[in-house]
């Protein structure tokens, strides 16, 4: 893992010249210690994550706002819906996603009789050739026989298939590879993939040095805590913001996983809002959900602030490299493309006013690291979903 101290930031930024995977930085302090304008929650049409959402819908599918707008405003149900129904059909299911042209929920099933169900819960019924425990088994052994050269892969709701992405000087390589395995895509990346380190969600958090960001505050039974990224917490760090002291690790997971969670004093009251970056707002978290394929989705972060994108792909296992060219493997993963920087790790992920999960990583281009959209390339993000540390650790999300 890297981390970058404070005082080298700019250096490092100045200096980089690499393009490759691997772990996400934490960044150093910034020189100003003050602390950024208090938000409060706000449901200003202008600043709310669903409006965020539907502006960036609207751009990206070429699609009116007011169609945007009514999109964005059906995927919380969407979202019940489509785990519910994967619930019910159990292994007859293979993955849920939002189509890009429709907007409809689709839900994949592996046989006739499961598509009147389907049909009746309001969504479309798919029928495709590979289960779930099939696409599964594919991307196991398309990631043993790729080895090393394994940047990231998920199973793709939409293809019903097996995406792997691996350096692009290794495309050819790794296709002739994986011959023989139905259904897998083999696709190339120039970015370097790292874990992004650098009290409401999404605002900076301080420690030893590097700074990460928060992803959401919580409780343990009964006591408040917060959660952010394994590897901002990893070696049971203290964390701080403005030079006061915010608490202490108290369980970390990294590799395998990414999140961790911490105490938070006395000093600090915890609230169930994300930080909008606009010095004056937040948005209030009502609850948490894991939005299918092809949500809209808004991130909040230290280093890019509020960027927004959509659900590419869930259960996402990532290889991120490390500076002595070892690999950290993290699996479970849900990715974007959405603008992530580094510093941006542990920070918020919000679905309307559902949160989704925290950073944990993503592709940086260029010199500077920065993310792809900022140089004509694609934004490769991945975040750790919320659910499975809420249930790691027997948490109660904040919410207002």
């Amino acid at each position: 893992m890297i981390r970058t101290s404070l005082t080298t930031l700019a250096a490092t930024a100045a200096i980089a010249t690499a393009i490759t995977v691997m772990p996400a930085q934490a960044s150093t302090l910034a020189s100003d210690p003050t602390p950024a304008p208090t938000p409060a929650a706000s449901t200003d049409s202008g600043q709310s994550v669903a409006e965020m959402s539907a502006r960036w819908l609207a751009k990206d599918r070429a699609i009116s706002l007011a169609t945007a707008r009514q999109r964005v405003a059906a995927q919380d149900g969407q979202t019940r819906t489509a785990a519910s129904l994967e619930r019910a059909l159990g292994a007859r299911a293979a993955g849920s996603y939002i189509d890009a042209t429709s907007g409809a929920l689709v839900v994949n099933v592996v046989d006739t009789a499961s598509v009147a169900r389907v049909l009746s819960a309001g969504a479309v019924a798919k029928v495709v050739d590979r289960s779930t425990s099939e696409l599964s088994a594919t991307e196991r052994a398309a990631r043993a026989r790729a080895g090393s050269a394994v940047v990231s892969s998920y199973t793709d709701p939409v293809t019903n298939g097996v995406v792997l992405t691996v350096p692009s000087a290794r495309v050819s390589e790794v296709r002739s590879e994986v011959v023989g395995l139905d259904g897998v895509t083999v696709a190339g990346t120039d970015a370097r993939t790292t874990t992004q380190a650098n009290v409401y969600g999404g605002q900076q958090i301080e420690f030893s040095g590097y700074v990460c960001s928060l992803g959401f505050n919580a409780t343990r039974g009964g006591a408040p805590v917060f959660v952010t990224a394994g590897h901002c917490g990893e070696g049971y760090q203290t964390f701080s913001k403005g030079g006061t002291t915010l608490g202490s690790t108290q369980a970390y997971s990294f590799p395998g996983n990414d999140y961790a969670y911490s105490t938070l004093t006395s000093s600090w009251t915890g609230v169930g809002a994300v930080d909008l970056y606009d010095g004056v707002n937040a948005r209030r978290v009502s609850g948490y959900s894991n939005a299918p394929v092809g949500t809209a989705i808004c991130k909040s972060g230290r280093t890019t602030g509020w960027t927004c994108g959509s659900v590419q792909a869930k259960n996402v296992t990532v290889n991120y490299s490390n500076a002595d060219g070892s690999t950290s493997t993290v699996s479970g993963l849900t990715k974007s493309n959405t603008c992530t920087e580094g510093g941006d790790s542990g920070g918020s992920w919000m679905a309307s006013t559902s949160a989704q999960g925290v950073t944990s990583g993503g592709a940086g281009y260029g010199a500077n690291s920065v993310c792809g959209q900022k140089v004509g390339q694609p934004n490769i993000a991945y975040f750790q979903p919320v659910d499975e540390i809420v249930s790691a650790y027997g948490l109660t999300l904040k919410t207002s």
